[in-house]
């Protein structure tokens, strides 16, 4: 059960999930800069960096999806920290300013983002794979295969 309410943001995992570095910033969407995170130098001029990801756990890997629209894959960095913190950065550049060109509405977001994720024990940090298709990043951490334990059957005597 999640300890965030939804009409906060939506679909949040659970605020113990000792997985999860990210912090819940109340005020994110309120147009006041009072917010404790809004001073962020990542924060930028929009809400990119909020960079939204999926995180699902299937039997053989947990797989991040990562929505980053008009990116190219060498503007996005994927790495491993500490052998077992997740951390995928990047940052979209503002677009340049022609001075002939009247801007009527600005919404595409730019700026920098930076998200992190504690792993856990089971991930094969060594096989992290990340490929990118259509705007969408797909990190894919194999998780190491559980030992069943051998049963030895034992002769009865007597």
């Amino acid at each position: 059960m999640s300890l965030i309410p939804s009409w906060f943001g939506g679909r949040r995992g659970d605020a113990s999930d000792p997985f999860s570095l990210d912090l819940w910033d109340p005020f994110k969407d309120f147009p006041f800069p009072s917010s404790s995170l809004s001073a962020s130098p990542l924060r930028g001029n929009s809400a990119f960096v909020n960079t939204r990801i999926d995180w699902r756990e299937t039997p053989e890997a947990h797989l991040f999806k990562v929505d980053l629209p008009g990116l190219k894959k060498e503007e996005v960095k994927v790495e491993i920290e500490d052998d077992r913190v997740l951390q995928i950065s990047g940052e979209r550049k503002v677009e340049k300013e022609d001075k002939n060109d009247k801007w009527h509405r600005v919404e595409r977001s730019s700026g920098k983002f930076m998200r992190r994720f504690r792993l856990p024990d089971n991930g094969k940090m060594d096989h992290v794979k990340a490929s990118m298709e259509n705007g969408v990043l797909t990190v894919t951490v194999p998780k190491v295969e559980e030992k069943k334990p051998e049963v030895k059957a034992i002769q009865i005597s007597g």
